[in-house]
């Protein structure tokens, strides 16, 4: 079978060819860490998460890299209005980031570069540009020359003449043309920054990502990845940067998700109806949001409400429940029956249509049909009166590799020791500073997992409930 992908840039399905066979180098936008995860932030974590997965569920070796932005005007806000400084803020929201991903199921990135971490490596991109004619300094800020490349608009199907129409110079700016965008900001007073053969600034958004995805991943990679409001000018710009600094393909295969609507409107921190994921996972199960966005195609547009969100828990849990079900059978099945074959049989023809699915461009939503499909057997079968240990086997083996494949779990994952002192440790110090909210949280958190906590003269202890 083969594995299909919707490319933006052509705006069609495409057969998935690897640069190299067995290997797939991939290429995720990360956040801008000035704040908490909003649900916006966590889809295409959770939709590119699924995705490597399933590549490598293929056979793939996956090299995914997913990079931080850790400075920028938003950081640096931040930073004024907490009275501290951007790393600081920077460090705070990069662990609450992976805390946030983690519970919702998303493995780690092979690499999470940081755009402080490689500021050489785009200072040198930013000064090769310059000596190719792409871009040219003016009063510490450098420009890129967006006419000057030849396909720029091929991503998003634009024109460089319908671009012009909406293209301003803003105050303070010293462009040749109102197209041009920046690649390094000369500092202001008090602002983080670094030197440069243009003066003390730091880089502008787009160059970060070009700059890092070459370093670690070489000049052209296979998937580049991110939600669809990056498709221009982000990623616009980024083809343009690498492409006229390399002169080869920047990325062969360019994949975006849909947006987020809140109760039918879309979501934006204007309108202040947006969802924090720090917030909406401790009133519900993580697994229960991921589920949720897995059961829309991921480039379909995904409306959030409470109601919506229910269906999608009570859906997981009845899948849950019928693989609980079969776990409870199998130690009172016999070891075979005559009927095993033709059941086996049934199960290897879900999987394969799960795989139909998922290869055509990681159709989760009609995966998910799959897992209920395989429910509805399952639960046949557990009416027959002759049951067997190898089709009961087979069944739950077959839940627990396509729940992996999603990033889902079948059961809850019991807390190591170590977690549950780190977790009273961190409530201690939350009564500590009379911060009696998250201090519930935690006890509550702890009660969910059957731990039962005993505050006394001596201390608190735990015990497993």
């Amino acid at each position: 079978m083969t594995i299909k992908i919707y490319n933006t840039l052509t705006r069609k399905k495409e057969e998935f060819v690897p640069i190299e066979e067995g290997k797939v180098k991939m290429y995720v936008c990360g956040p801008t860490v000035y704040n908490y995860i909003h649900i916006g932030n966590a889809r295409p974590a959770i939709v590119f998460d699924t995705v490597r997965r399933y590549l490598e569920y293929r056979g793939y070796d996956v090299n995914y890299v997913s990079n931080f932005t850790d400075v920028d005007d938003k950081l640096i806000k931040a930073a004024n209005e907490l009275q501290s400084d951007v790393p600081t803020i920077a460090e705070k929201f990069i662990e609450a980031f992976f805390e946030d991903v983690t519970a919702l199921g998303c493995k780690r990135a092979n690499l999470h570069p940081r755009v402080t971490e490689n500021m050489d490596v785009i200072i040198d991109f930013i000064a090769t540009l310059i000596e190719k004619d792409y871009a040219y300094e003016s009063e510490g800020d450098v420009y890129y020359r967006t006419r000057k490349f030849e396909g720029y608009g091929k991503l998003s199907h634009q024109s460089v003449d319908d671009l012009k129409v909406g293209a301003r110079i803003q105050a303070g700016e010293k462009k040749e043309d109102a197209l041009d965008f920046t690649l390094w900001k000369a500092a202001k007073e008090g602002e983080i920054s670094w030197d440069s053969p243009w003066g003390l600034g730091r880089p502008g958004w787009h160059i970060e990502c070009s700059a890092m995805a070459r370093k670690y991943l070489g000049d052209t990679i296979d998937i580049h990845a991110g939600g669809q409001d990056l498709t221009f000018p982000h990623h616009e710009n980024e083809i343009a940067q690498s492409e006229a600094l390399t002169g080869k393909e920047f990325a062969r295969y360019w994949m975006h998700n849909g947006y987020i609507n809140i109760d039918n409107e879309k979501m934006s921190k204007s309108l202040g109806n947006f969802v924090l994921v720090h917030d909406i996972i401790k009133q519900i199960d993580p697994q229960v949001l991921r589920f949720f966005m897995l059961a829309v195609h991921y480039r379909n547009p995904i409306n959030y409400t409470d109601e919506l969100l229910q269906n999608a828990g009570a859906g997981l849990e009845r899948l849950k429940t019928s693989y609980q079900n079969l776990k409870h059978r199998l130690d009172v099945s016999a070891n075979l029956a005559e009927n095993d074959d033709a059941w086996i049989q049934k199960i290897n023809e879900l999987i394969h249509e799960f795989e139909t699915k998922m290869d055509d461009d990681f159709n989760t939503a009609d995966g998910i049909s799959v897992l209920f499909e395989l429910s509805k057997q399952a639960n046949y079968y557990l009416i027959e009166k002759n049951t067997s240990t190898n089709v009961i086997s087979t069944f739950m083996n077959t839940f627990e590799t396509l729940f992996s494949v999603l990033g889902l779990q079948l059961e809850k994952e019991e807390l190591l020791d170590e977690e549950i002192d780190r977790l009273i440790e961190e409530r201690l110090e939350a009564r500590k500073n009379r911060d009696f909210k998250r201090a519930d949280e935690i006890r509550d958190q702890l009660k969910e997992l059957n731990i039962i906590l005993e505050d006394t003269r001596q201390g608190t202890r735990w015990k497993r409930g």
